[in-house]
């Protein structure tokens, strides 16, 4: 992923309009001040979330888009669950330059990835509750990659790269707690992360013809460092999945390409310059081979909108901070979302089929 902080009050008025009031925090210097909501938006389908987090200058909205989705399938379900981005960075980021100091890699250790990983890495590593492993001052993974590439060209064995790295994320995280506490009882992040997270809870699906559609293939993004398998169906039944997820409450992890300029972060919208003329398959597909879509970012998708023309849109919950017209949120389109799509994740007990 490319890119590099919720509280937005959400009021029903009497006609079904929904204004949003954005509580301004302080920033981390690089963002101004937001930007008054230029657009109204009624919603149509409001998932409930956690608090939008901010990634700050890392590359894991992989990570914060998925984890904010888990967390928003746990709230339908009656279990309240913030959980810890910066609990499985730290873990990810040792075992990558454990790999690099193995294998003698020339290159950088990295923290990118895609949303398939993180059902894998809570597996392996366990969860912490956000409160319980979060840093009061913001972290710069950017410059800690660079730390652990150093760390790892430079160290002499495991023992001493171990124990450097521990110093360095000690000083910059925090160190990690050994169990946590909750209702009165002691739990290892293993067992809290098998508490809401079982394997093959989610199924990832994308939409591209280089591949049969009904089969899964490992599909060719950089960032798919695990080799994920993704299950190929035609866009416009991809889109019927999505639409009818959020109908049901299910929220989806969206993972897409935002590169267009009409991906408006301040003002919260994001369309098509194109965006009155259909989406098709070979659109899509001609995009994808011409690295016009690429996989550039991820989100969660937590509800349906439409404008006061009646068009369509996504509402979703980014990781960039509260810092723009709709605190966080923003309004992907309909066709921004069938044309810019790479894949997303819906809960695998879900029947998509469902029309």
């Amino acid at each position: 992923m490319k890119h590099i902080r919720f509280h937005s009050i959400y009021k029903l008025l009497g006609h079904g309009t929904m204004v949003v009031l954005a509580v301004a925090l302080a920033g981390c210097g690089r963002q101004s001040k937001p930007k008054t909501a230029q657009q109204v938006f009624t919603p149509d389908v409001v998932i409930k979330t956690t608090p939008v987090k901010d990634q700050g200058r890392s590359s894991l909205c992989w990570m914060y888009g998925m984890l904010a989705t888990i967390e928003s399938e746990r709230l339908m379900r009656g279990d309240s669950v913030n959980l810890s981005p910066d609990y499985l960075a730290r873990l990810w980021l040792c075992d990558e330059a454990r790999v690099s100091f193995l294998t003698r890699s020339t290159g950088k250790v990295s923290l990118r990835g895609m949303m398939t990983m993180v059902p894998h890495l809570m597996q392996q590593y366990g969860m912490q509750p956000y409160d319980d492993y979060h840093p009061f001052d913001a972290v710069n993974y950017q410059a800690l990659c660079r730390m652990a590439t150093r760390v790892a060209r430079a160290s002499v064995s495991l023992r001493t790269l171990n124990n450097r790295m521990t110093d360095i994320l000690d000083k910059q995280l925090g160190y990690l707690p050994p169990k946590l506490y909750m209702l009165g009882m002691a739990y290892t992040p293993r067992q809290f992360a098998e508490s809401i997270l079982l394997p093959g809870d989610y199924r990832a699906l994308t939409s591209f013809s280089h591949h049969p559609f009904g089969q899964s293939f490992v599909l060719e993004c950089p960032d798919n460092k695990m080799l994920d398998q993704f299950y190929n169906i035609p866009i416009d039944q991809l889109m019927r999945v999505i639409v009818t997820a959020l109908r049901n409450g299910h929220p989806v992890c969206w993972e897409g390409d935002i590169s267009e300029p009409g991906f408006d972060f301040k003002n919260g919208v994001a369309t098509l310059t194109y965006d009155d003329q259909d989406v098709t398959q070979q659109t899509r597909q001609r995009a994808f081979e011409h690295f016009l879509t690429t996989d550039d970012h991820c989100m969660e998708l937590c509800g349906l909108a439409h404008d006061e023309a009646g068009r369509r849109y996504f509402i979703a919950k980014n990781s960039w901070g509260r810092n723009n017209a709709y605190g966080g949120f923003m309004y992907l389109s309909y066709n921004y979302v069938k044309m810019k799509t790479i894949a997303v994740m819906v809960p695998t007990d879900y029947q998509h089929e469902q029309h």
